[in-house]
């Protein structure tokens, strides 16, 4: 069972924040009154001595009542972290650890990336509305989304079509717009069949790592982009699944742009590693 993180820590952020609200309107002034009575009946009766309070044992029960409830302190403690953290995850930046090989050889299972939630626009959390726009995915961006098929599941591949783009696939060769995507094979990978790495080189966009595997059918298709909506691609062509199986991504399911690598931790018996650490677009 997936846990909606945002729509949990939205609630504790606003449940918080609400004990804190309401206890600083109605209920800590009282407390404070009255402990001020004390205070001024008694004059440094908190540094009484033991023998001294023995004849004053009232008084202790009176201000454990006039005290702050613990609910209270823990809200007022967890609220301006809390919060701050929605606002960091909401915003501005999120990690997310990769979960499968569909975008090797750019990224590897284990990878711990920085997605960017500025980039594409600010957007509320739990709602997925779109408050600010800033801008928007281009092709090549390696992005964060909510998949039509798993809604509520970050999924993280390439953006290979935007809105109004005719995208065709055909022997493991892409086109765009009519335009075969340039590529130069780097190396063929060893085994009983042939297992290729290649640079993609998208007009006057970044170029990037891709992999495809000749002992796999080619999968080709041909769509043009809906608008509003982006289709994406794993960079291992023939181990992803991605828009070519569960369709075109909504702009109101973007998550973020992915733009670093900052961690490599392959399981929990393993040990992290930094040497992949850096951005994603050197």
């Amino acid at each position: 069972m997936n846990i909606d993180l945002p729509l949990f820590l939205s609630l504790i952020v606003l449940g918080s924040g609400a004990i804190w609200a309401v206890d600083a309107l109605f209920f800590s002034g009282a407390r404070a009154e009255r402990l001020a009575l004390i205070r001024d009946k008694h004059p440094g009766w908190e540094h009484y001595s033991a023998e001294e309070k023995q004849g004053l044992a009232y008084l202790e029960e009176v201000t454990s009542q006039a005290s702050e409830p613990v609910v209270v302190e823990y809200a007022k403690s967890f609220f301006p972290i809390l919060a701050f953290v929605l606002v960091l995850r909401s915003f501005l930046f999120e990690p997310f650890q990769i979960p499968s090989s569909s975008m090797v050889p750019t990224l590897q299972v284990g990878d711990f990336i920085l997605v960017n939630k500025f980039n594409y626009g600010l957007r509320l959390p739990v709602t997925r509305t779109k408050v600010m726009d800033v801008g928007s995915p281009k092709r090549g961006d390696v992005m964060v989304f909510y998949p039509p098929h798993m809604n509520d599941t970050y999924y993280i591949k390439r953006v290979i079509g935007v809105p109004g783009d005719r995208i065709r696939y055909f022997n493991k060769q892409l086109t765009v717009n009519g335009e075969p995507v340039p590529r130069e094979w780097l190396a063929d990978m060893p085994g009983s069949r042939r297992v290729a790495i290649g640079i993609e080189t998208p007009r006057e966009e970044r170029e990037h790592l891709m992999r495809v595997d000749s002992g796999r059918p080619a999968r080709n298709f041909s769509v043009q982009v809906k608008p509003g909506h982006y289709f994406m691609m794993g960079d291992n062509r023939d181990n992803s699944s991605d828009s070519r199986i569960w369709g075109q991504v909504p702009e109101r399911d973007i998550v973020g742009e992915a733009v670093a690598i900052w961690m490599h931790w392959e399981s929990l018996f393993s040990i992290p590693s930094f040497d992949r650490a850096g951005s994603l677009h050197p």
